[in-house]
């Protein structure tokens, strides 16, 4: 079906002309924040359903994990195997595909592959994140199967101002899945912008819109 593009955001996605190795997923910074400086980090994973983004912030380069990780676990087996030494990741998201009691009450199974997870995430530095609201993140179309928790985050350990995230269930749209949310605090002088705005429906728009249609009369 393609993605979805708007002009206010910049998509970071893997490029592929394999379609066994096409991305599963992909991620939008808005351009309000383009002196940030987002850059997709492909010489750290190079993985198809692995999408990496670092940001600087105060001179350091902070790092964002995106993961979307399949019923087989694929995305975490790479991981698992692969050595890298990454400081200041402030948060790992996405769809591991894991049900377990650690993060599902109703659930009452531990998995192994949530050992290999929690590890990963250790290694990078960071802690299970419990929601304010916990509840389901995907939910089932049909009333045989029940709503799952598959979706989580990491987050930084022992930060003050990342230490637990949202679940915005009232969000959901045409997908299965829930969006989690969560606030990263930045400088504020690193996204004020020069970029000269005209207010819709104001005077100076209509003399704008006036100047246009004259200009493209001659």
């Amino acid at each position: 079906m393609g993605t979805s593009h708007h002009p206010n955001w910049i998509a970071f996605a893997r490029h592929s002309s394999n379609n066994s190795d096409f991305p599963r997923f992909i991620s939008y910074i808005n351009i309000r924040l383009n002196s940030i400086r987002f850059l997709l980090c492909r010489d750290l994973f190079d993985y198809h359903d692995i999408n990496i983004i670092s940001f600087s912030n105060n001179d350091i380069c902070h790092y964002i994990l995106n993961i979307y990780s399949d019923s087989s676990h694929s995305a975490l087996k790479y991981l698992k195997d692969t050595e890298v030494n990454i400081n200041h990741v402030l948060l790992m998201t996405g769809d591991f595909n894991i049900r377990d009691s650690l993060w599902d009450p109703s659930f009452p199974f531990h998995s192994s592959i949530s050992n290999d997870l929690i590890m990963i995430a250790d290694s990078f530095d960071l802690a299970l994140s419990s929601p304010t609201n916990p509840g389901s993140t995907r939910f089932s179309d049909t009333a045989e199967e029940s709503n799952l928790v598959i979706d989580l985050m990491f987050l930084r350990s022992g930060s003050i101002e990342l230490d637990c995230h949202s679940i915005l269930s009232e969000s959901r749209l045409s997908s299965d899945h829930v969006p989690l949310s969560i606030d990263i605090s930045i400088c504020d002088e690193v996204i004020q912008s020069s970029k000269l705005v005209i207010t819709p429906g104001s005077d100076q728009e209509k003399e704008f819109i006036k100047d246009v249609m004259c200009c493209g009369n001659h």
